[in-house]
């Protein structure tokens, strides 16, 4: 069992068994029952929304780039703070062209299935992906879910932490809300090629799961883009100071996304019109 379920299993009112017998039976370090996060720095919550924006505005930057330009803005940093910044964000460099490093061979890397897919109707492609959300104080992560075809966004939620049970609720309630898709793509990280996600997906029979290649961030390029219009069209403009107000934001824009916002690739009307006339 993960020390963090061990911890939750400590009771501090419990009357027969002291902290110490608990901690020992749980095979728990007390030290470890008692300990207490620090959290990230106002500095480093600083560097971070500069690193969104350098990220939003070129997704090719990789650990050198972002030090070199971070330098030139006078926020001179290590390399090795920068990756470990980038690994809280989870940021993913976008290459030019193909690394040479080889994949690990893991029985649940999926095949990216979107290579020339002629998409002609709703519920037949979801992408969901995850995006690091900066606040006033601290941050956040919002997992969206949306529809290629029509553009529509089925599903989304905000939390502080990554686990993939929140990834397989937020796409449990897009499922029950709107049926369920051929397929759904979304790239290699953790939350999607664990077990608990993809067995889920597997769960529903008639649904492909799908993958970006490693290092092919655009393989799932609509969600992207969905994430960069709600951070520079609400986000960033009215910066968020809590996880409230940060979910309210979220729903007034998405509300706006769906169903007032035109896109000139679906004929400059709003995705709700597309969805719910074909769905």
């Amino acid at each position: 069992m993960p020390v963090k379920q061990r911890r939750k299993l400590v009771d501090a009112h419990d009357e027969h068994l002291s902290l110490s017998a608990q901690c020992r039976l749980l095979n728990l370090h007390r030290s470890v029952y008692y300990y207490k996060p620090k959290g990230i720095s106002a500095a480093d919550l600083n560097l971070m929304r500069v690193m969104d924006r350098m990220y939003i505005e070129d997704p090719t930057r990789g650990s050198r780039r972002f030090r070199r330009d971070l330098a030139l803005q006078g926020l001179c940093i290590s390399r090795e703070k920068v990756r470990h910044l980038m690994k809280i964000m989870c940021l993913k460099t976008i290459y030019p062209r193909p690394r040479t490093t080889i994949c690990e061979p893991a029985a649940y890397k999926y095949p990216y299935l979107l290579w020339g897919l002629n998409i002609t109707r709703v519920n037949q492609v979801w992408q969901l992906d995850i995006s690091y959300i900066p606040m006033q104080r601290g941050f956040m992560y919002l997992v969206a879910i949306i529809d290629v075809y029509s553009r529509y966004i089925v599903g989304w939620s905000v939390s502080n932490t990554m686990e993939a049970g929140w990834v397989v609720d937020c796409l449990k309630t897009a499922v029950r809300r709107s049926g369920t898709p051929e397929i759904i793509n979304s790239d290699q990280g953790r939350q999607f090629t664990g077990h608990e996600y993809t067995s889920y997906v597997k769960s529903l029979e008639t649904v492909q799961i799908s993958m970006d290649g490693k290092g092919r961030a655009t393989d799932n390029a609509y969600i992207e883009r969905f994430f960069r219009s709600i951070k520079y069209e609400k986000l960033y403009l009215y910066e968020p100071k809590d996880g409230k107000e940060l979910f309210d934001m979220c729903s007034t824009y998405i509300s706006f996304y769906n169903n007032c916002r035109g896109h000139s690739s679906i004929g400059d009307v709003p995705p709700t019109r597309v969805y719910k006339t074909a769905a």
